[in-house]
């Protein structure tokens, strides 16, 4: 049997009102009645190989795939808007929690120089997402581009790793959300937590306080999405006139002996704390999932995702800076270390003020992880991968209700029950790998056009970018198992410095962008998956084990749900097209 490809049908979407019945999720064919059941799960196999296989088109994204909302999404939003949606979206806990925790116990002030590591590669993340963004305008971001580029297979296990990102993201902001209004009110964080001795040490501390933050966030974003874009860049505005604030008044009570003792863990920790402080920049690609409410994609996009990143990398090395000049890295507070520097240096009430930035920065870290959570379930559920009725948009709002509910319910459950260094430790994971992929994506996107690159050219492609993970890898798993010498890495580095040559070299690019596109192609995406990838060997052993349990369950749902109703969806989509 052929590869299914989703791009050819001209069905016309169902428009319903919400419900909650058996065909808003499972409406396909394989789950009409056991029997039914029972042959799809036969015909796994073939199935999963006409899944990993297939490819979707740039043109079914934008205009099947979409429809199958019944409702189109507002097109309101401006460069502007995006700027200050990705300003929000990144300056928030990383800054004001992890700092503090990663200076103390990993980097000392060499935490600096952590956040422009985590900056570069985010920097060149944030690259490859523009291209896509702008040549692919629509709500799915990272799943929609590797659904073009990588096939079903890989998109929906990319998927289940964006979920987990905004999931674990929401949970661990709004924790922190906890702490520093704890901190406004004088208390200890954990006098406003639950303490349930009976449970696990790192699950104990119950958080109630940031149940109710996500629940008024979640009301703000079913909304509307311009609205929120003006609270957000009013509150960003505000927030970033304290970040000036505690710049200025930190610097004046700098002491340059505290940074006598740079680097006290070594390279190996300001690399260590620069795979979890990557936390800090995630959120810039929800701006990405904005795309279809864009109007002028082209224009607004690049603008917006650029501006925003380069504007958080500064504040980020600055406020690191600040910090490490306002006290000795070893007494830096791990929960809320701006304050508690503030208050070290006798200045306690610019506690207060420190407090209140954090909160508000937190607050619409919150609120546009969000609106993009739910905009990446949305396009997910239109591919069927996970059930129709997360993709309805509401006709007066134009947002998408049940994917924003849903995402924002189970951010609250993780959040209520779980510390926030298991939280960023996985969340960096799940974000590392996606940023690879979409890195991986672009490179096919640029060197294969489907009959068109030749079989040869094709070879040379694959060959080039199994090299490059490869190296990257090897390079990675060396720095991870305490690798000292400098003959492995010159080995690794060679190889991939030589693989990404020779695709530059000898494969000829087989389609151009058509308004913006990444510069220095093939080098910027190869070293992007390349610095991903190493920062992802800096990651404690534990977190890797959940990330597997997370990705096992991922699988199981595929197999048993997930694989039979979009292989039904694109073979029906086929069926329509073909006339059938």
């Amino acid at each position: 049997m052929g590869t299914i490809s989703e791009g050819s049908g001209g069905g016309k979407p169902q428009r319903r009102t919400c419900s909650c019945t058996k065909q808003d999720f499972l409406p396909e064919e394989s789950f009409q009645s056991w029997a039914n059941y029972g042959k799809a799960l036969k015909e796994t196999g073939m199935r999963l190989k006409d899944r990993v296989m297939s490819r979707s088109l740039d043109k079914s994204e934008l205009t099947e795939i979409r429809a199958r909302s019944g409702h189109e999404m507002k097109k309101n939003l401006t460069w502007w808007d995006l700027i200050w949606f990705g300003i929000g979206a990144v300056i928030g806990a990383g800054i004001f929690v992890l700092t503090g925790q990663e200076a103390r116990d990993d980097a000392g002030p060499a935490v600096i120089l952590s956040y422009v590591v985590s900056g570069v590669s985010a920097m060149l993340s944030v690259f490859c997402y523009t291209e896509f963004a702008v040549e692919i305008p629509v709500a799915g971001g990272s799943f929609a581009y590797l659904r073009v580029e990588l096939g079903d297979f890989m998109a929906f296990i990319a998927a289940g790793n964006i979920l987990l990102e905004y999931v674990i993201g929401g949970a661990a902001v709004s924790r922190s959300w906890t702490s520093y209004f704890a901190t406004l009110l004088n208390h200890h964080p954990n006098d406003f937590r639950i303490h349930a001795t009976s449970l696990d040490p790192d699950y104990s501390h119950l958080d109630p306080i940031a149940v109710v933050v996500i629940t008024l966030v979640c009301v703000a974003a079913v909304l509307s999405t311009k609205a929120t874009s003006r609270f957000n860049y009013v509150a960003s505005i505000i927030h970033l006139a304290i970040i000036i604030f505690i710049i200025i008044a930190g610097l004046t009570h700098a002491n340059t002996k505290n940074l006598s003792e740079f680097a006290p863990f070594g390279v190996r920790g300001l690399f260590s704390a620069s795979a979890v402080l990557f936390f800090a920049y995630v959120g810039f690609d929800a701006v990405s999932t904005m795309a279809e409410e864009t109007r002028n994609p082209a224009k607004d996009i690049p603008l917006g995702l650029v501006g925003a990143m380069t504007v958080t990398t500064v504040c980020y090395c600055l406020l690191a800076l600040t910090l490490c000049l306002m006290q000795p890295y070893a007494q830096i507070d791990p929960d809320a270390p701006f304050s508690v520097a503030f208050e070290a240096i006798g200045m306690d009430w610019a506690k207060y003020i420190v407090a209140f930035g954090a909160l508000k920065g937190m607050t619409t870290v919150l609120l546009v992880s969000a609106v993009g959570q739910a905009r990446y379930l949305t396009h997910i559920a239109r591919t069927h991968m996970v059930p129709p009725w997360f993709a309805e948009v509401h006709p007066t709002t134009g947002t998408p209700i049940n994917a924003t509910v849903v995402m924002l319910v189970a951010t609250a459950i993780i959040a209520f029950f779980t510390n926030l260094n298991i939280l960023s430790n996985l969340l960096s994971i799940s974000t590392l790998f996606i940023f690879m992929l979409v890195a991986v994506a672009l490179l096919v996107r640029r060197y294969y056009v489907s009959g068109e690159t030749t079989d040869t050219n094709r070879n040379k492609l694959l060959g080039a970018i199994v090299l490059i993970l490869a190296s990257s890898i090897a390079t990675a798993a060396y720095w991870a198992a305490g690798g000292e010498g400098w003959v492995g890495y010159v080995v690794t580095v060679v190889v991939w410095f030589g693989a990404t040559g020779f695709l530059w070299w000898a494969v000829p690019q087989a389609r151009a962008p058509q308004t913006w596109g990444v510069p220095l192609v093939p080098w910027l995406p190869s070293a992007s998956i390349a610095i991903n990838i190493f920062l992802l060997g800096s990651i404690d052993g534990p977190s890797f084990v959940r990330f597997g349990v997370w990705t096992v369950l991922l699988l199981i749902y595929y197999f048993f749900f997930g694989l039979h109703a979009s292989y039904d969806t694109a073979k029906a989509s086929a069926a329509d097209g073909a006339g059938v």
